[in-house]
């Protein structure tokens, strides 16, 4: 006798087959992961000081929530062209000219947010089985971008700033080398080359021949000098970057998913090909929300960015007075990434280890430098977007932690 199968019987994970060898070569992010276990606490009474989101802590500016609820209000949500709105366009082509690149606005490509950019311009440079320089400690996306796209990621090493390593970079460059993965200001740490870096990096970039894809997310943090530097701006790689950039970090737009990219011309039509296969277009109403945010008053920034610097000078501070801490001075960005390593190799401690006791006994949510690549390990990447009387929270809880530490290696 047969017998039928129940239609709301659950499936054997043996029934299931499997995906494509390549999404195992993608890797997540770890501040998402402590945020999702962070809000798990909270929902059992827990109280939580959130530092492991680069989210700001305030909403977008007023001008920018008008401009894309009127937007709707209007119907502008239908569908529009692949590469952007024309106005939006304009003004972000404007927008990187003030920063020396030579840029027009057919140039420029908007995407759903500047991590979709980054995958774009990946999955457009990377060969298959060529390397891909990325930085060491740096934004996990960019290795698992690249092991998805068929290279090998190479992590190079950042100097005495946290900045990219100039001289570590033209050690790792091999004939199979690539691409460039660049971020400066650099997450995790804040590190920030400057204009004469950029100026020595493009002559390597050129020398050997390589695609740069440079992440600016956070060129408008920075907290002395104005505007950080760009490569692309720069002769012998002007013509081989790839510039990513987006609204999240500078104008509080994180949830907004608005980015972009600007390419050489002769590089535009196929990266709108991508664009179409990927998302069609972006929503419109958050391009005009993106036109308001660059072309109306820069108030905000100025605001955030002087908050900011304050916010940084306390917990740089806060974090230095506790014992076996040391904590550089980041140049820009809003993040620090304070080393225990020698607190913690004292306990046999991993970074990783370190965050989750953090987390679970002291309800500090914070992100293992190691999650940011193998020189990271021994440190954390604290978020000082955060509200400074989270920050003043969280380096009282972190120093409850670390005195433990201490008093049980004087036992």
């Amino acid at each position: 006798m047969t017998h039928a199968i129940s239609a709301t019987a659950p499936a054997s994970h043996d029934d299931v087959p499997p995906l494509a060898e390549r999404v195992d070569l993608l890797s997540g992010e770890g501040a998402l992961d402590v945020f999702r276990r962070a809000t798990e606490l909270e929902r059992a009474g827990r109280t939580i000081v959130h530092l492991e989101l680069g989210a700001p802590d305030v909403d977008a500016p007023p001008h920018v929530v008008d401009a894309a609820v009127a937007a709707l209000r209007a119907g502008d949500a239908r569908y529009v062209a692949p590469q952007g709105l024309p106005e939006l366009r304009e003004a972000i082509a404007a927008d990187v000219r003030s920063r020396g690149v030579d840029a027009s606005a057919d140039q420029v490509i908007v995407t759903p947010s500047a991590k979709t950019a980054v995958f774009y311009a990946l999955l457009a440079t990377v060969e298959p089985g060529s390397e891909v320089l990325v930085p060491d400690p740096g934004f996990p996306i960019y290795p698992s971008m690249a092991r998805f796209a068929g290279g090998t990621a190479i992590g190079y090493a950042l100097d005495a700033r946290n900045a990219p390593d100039i001289d570590d970079i033209a050690m790792r460059i091999t004939p199979r080398t690539r691409v460039l993965c660049l971020n400066s200001p650099n997450n995790p740490t804040g590190g920030a080359l400057d204009a004469a870096d950029m100026t020595r990096l493009a002559e390597l970039v050129e020398r050997h021949d390589l695609r740069v894809v440079t992440d600016d997310i956070y060129s408008r943090l920075v907290f002395e000098g104005g505007r950080a530097p760009t490569i692309a701006a720069c002769d012998g790689a002007r013509s081989r970057t790839m510039l990513v950039d987006g609204f999240s970090k500078t104008y509080a737009m994180t949830g907004y998913r608005l980015g972009y990219l600007v390419v050489p011309r002769p590089w535009v039509e196929r990266l709108v090909t991508m664009s179409v296969n990927g998302h069609t277009c972006v929503a419109p109403f958050i391009q005009r929300a993106g036109i308001a945010a660059l072309t109306g008053p820069q108030t905000m920034v100025a605001t955030q960015v002087a908050a900011y610097r304050a916010r940084r000078d306390l917990l740089v501070r806060g974090l230095n007075s506790l014992e076996g801490v040391q904590c550089p001075v980041p140049a820009g960005a809003f993040y620090v990434f304070p080393d225990f390593s020698a607190l913690l190799a004292a306990h046999g401690l991993t970074s990783r280890a370190f965050a989750d006791r953090l987390l679970e006994t002291y309800g500090v949510a914070a992100i293992d430098g190691a999650a940011f690549g193998p020189r990271g390990e021994g440190r954390l990447r604290l978020s000082f977007a955060s509200a400074q009387a989270d920050l003043d929270a969280a380096v009282t809880r972190i120093g409850a932690a670390v005195a433990e530490l201490a008093g049980s290696h004087h036992q």
